[in-house]
């Protein structure tokens, strides 16, 4: 029997074992699949992490390695190379590493924190044939970063999500030629410092509603077709051009890994493909907790760590005997708004709402409501898919509240 167990060893199960400890919980097991800590970091050699958690400009490896420095410093106990099989509702979880084969461990409180994956190239149903030169983004940046491999010299990307974007620059650096990055929507999934730096800097092009509609190649890719596409995302006949290459970088969204949570029977969230959670960052189940990735694919790490923190404190609060559930009160959002997360609160404490909406919009009013009754209101300049927003709600506000409204009201 243990307190708490963590699944996942990167930003996120760090940050919350952390907190955890820090919260007055001493029996902690971190379940980490990888033979180190630190998750995606380890392979994202970039900087721009850090600026908001400590205040300086680190690197990925950097970043993670001042959240080991606190797991080991704390005494805080890791398996690595250990894969969690399954989980059940009443925190049984199954386990197999090498040494131990495959072991239980009963636990009174996990936090997931299992990542996300990305999308691969048999959800997109390219037509053509299957040479080699087609990478997920994020394996090309392991084989480049980690490996020391490049895996091409003439490069399309498809998708303009961050890791992409970031791709493009890294391989341009390598000295690879990044002929183009196509993107499906009429607007870039990525930070907007990102667009800048890794495209807008190097001269490479971004081409809007566009995709990749055949790989052409027979071993290895020699070239793709791509085409415009309409309002329908269906492409243009007679828009097609071909352009020659010999890799093809997919980054086309991440999808939250929630084997584990669907086996323990946790409801998902059908827009994030995370888990519904309340502010305290707890499931469906109770006493089992999520953050970070697998809950909803943030833009920095520095939330990813910020998110943690609310799950180790919220699964100290639930192990005390404090955690606070007084009422349920769901929320709902109009299509500009596409989630958020949490999706529902307990009105309990002031809460910080994070979401995302569904097209680039200027001028607008997020407006929060509850039946007719207007509470909060919030102007922004610009809100654009790629970018989270978040906006505070104050316990006063929920009271005598079963139901929130979020709206995004457009100014002409």
């Amino acid at each position: 029997m243990r307190d708490l167990i963590i699944i996942g060893g990167g930003p996120a199960g760090m940050s919350a074992a952390v907190a955890a400890y820090e919260s007055g919980i001493r029996d902690i097991l971190i379940l980490e699949r990888e033979d180190s800590l630190g998750g995606i970091l380890k392979q994202c050699i970039h900087n721009g992490f850090g600026l908001h958690k400590f205040g300086e400009e680190l690197t990925g490896p950097e970043y993670a390695w001042k959240y080991e420095e606190q797991v080991k410093a704390l005494g805080i106990e890791y398996q690595l190379n250990t894969m969690v099989l399954q989980i059940t509702k009443d925190k049984l979880v199954t386990a197999s590493n090498e040494e131990q084969g495959i072991f239980e461990v009963q636990a009174k409180a996990i936090i997931l924190a299992m990542g996300c994956r990305e999308r691969p190239k048999g959800a997109l149903n390219i037509a053509g044939t299957r040479p080699a030169g087609i990478y997920s983004a994020g394996t090309a940046q392991k084989m480049v970063n980690s490996k020391g491999y490049l895996p091409g010299k003439e490069v399309v990307i498809l998708g303009s999500g961050d890791i992409g974007l970031i791709m493009a620059r890294r391989m341009t650096l390598e000295g690879a030629k990044v002929k183009a990055v196509c993107e499906l929507m009429p607007y870039s999934g990525g930070l907007a410092r990102n667009i800048q730096q890794c495209l807008k800097d190097f001269d490479i092009p971004l081409l809007l509603e566009h995709t990749v509609v055949k790989v052409h190649g027979k071993s290895r890719v020699s070239g793709v077709t791509i085409a415009k596409v309409d309002e329908h995302r269906k492409p243009i006949e007679g828009s097609e051009r071909y352009i020659t290459c010999d890799t093809l970088l997919l980054s086309v969204g991440l999808i939250p890994e929630n084997e584990l949570s669907k086996g323990a029977g946790i409801a998902l969230d059908p827009v994030t493909g995370g888990a519904v959670v309340d502010e305290n960052r707890q499931t469906t189940a109770e006493g089992i907790f999520a953050c970070g990735n697998v809950l909803h694919v943030h833009d920095l790490v520095d939330f990813v760590s910020g998110e943690a923190e609310i799950a180790g404190k919220s699964a100290a609060a639930y192990l005390m005997g404090n955690l606070e559930s007084t009422r349920n009160i769901s929320i709902k959002t109009d299509g500009k708004i596409r989630y958020t997360v949490p999706e529902k609160i307990t009105g309990a404490q002031d809460v910080t709402m994070f979401f995302r909406v569904s097209n680039i919009y200027r001028n607008v009013n997020i407006n929060v409501y509850s039946g007719e009754n207007l509470l909060f209101s919030k102007k922004k300049q610009r809100v654009a898919p790629g970018e989270m927003e978040s906006l505070l709600l104050k316990k006063e506000l929920l009271e005598n509240v079963s139901e929130l409204r979020f709206e995004l009201e457009v100014q002409s």
